[in-house]
């Protein structure tokens, strides 16, 4: 009897669409992997005047998350544009609200990753993994990053750290994904899938 595909989840959330590039490559990584789904979520924007409100559905690209996606799956890669240096606020917001998984112990053990793209190439890249990896910790996952067995790692001049996947946009967000951000992204996404087998016995 088969096993059921592990589900791998890919939460973003991406303003003009660089972040949600890398979601995308991350997703092709995890699902190179056989027995492996990528789901891809975002979470929507908030306001810093007053609650701001969204459609239950965005217009476009994938559902906003909930918590059942967080539940239901075998593992996590999570990305965020940088804001000075630290994940963007709708990311922030979206973990302030995970309390009830905290104390279920929801998230502990399952493998976990994080993503950013960044206006500069110095723009606060790694801080802002770092960021992201803060609430995972606290969530008891099994958090990771690149390897320098992944060859782009040392020759990239555009993204990529040992922390996680990266890619510079530039100030306008017009640089396209790089074939070394490229790679290692897919190399992210397909290390979280098999990481996840490995725990599953599969």
């Amino acid at each position: 009897m088969s096993r059921p595909n592990l589900t791998l989840l890919v939460l973003y959330y991406s303003r003009h669409g660089s972040t949600r590039a890398l979601a995308e490559l991350i997703a092709q990584g995890i699902e190179s992997v056989p027995g492996c789904d990528a789901r891809l979520r975002t979470v929507p924007p908030v306001s810093t005047v007053a609650e701001a409100t969204a459609p239950d559905i965005p217009d476009s690209g994938p559902p906003y998350a909930e918590l059942a996606d967080l539940q239901e799956c075998d593992g996590l890669a999570l990305g965020s544009p940088t804001r000075f240096g630290n994940m963007a606020a709708p990311m922030k917001y979206f973990w302030d609200g995970t309390s009830s998984l905290w104390l279920a112990g929801a998230l502990a053990g399952k493998p976990a990753c994080v993503f950013t793209s960044t206006g500069s190439l110095h723009g606060g890249q790694e801080t802002t993994l770092l960021s992201m990896m803060l609430p995972l910790l606290h969530h008891g996952m099994l958090v990771f990053g690149l390897p320098y067995t992944e060859p782009e790692l040392m020759t990239t001049a555009s993204g990529g750290a040992p922390y996680g996947a990266t890619h510079w946009s530039g100030v306008n967000g017009n640089n396209a994904v790089s074939p070394d951000s490229r790679m290692l992204a897919i190399a992210l996404g397909r290390r979280l899938a098999e990481t996840a087998s490995r725990l599953k016995g599969q």
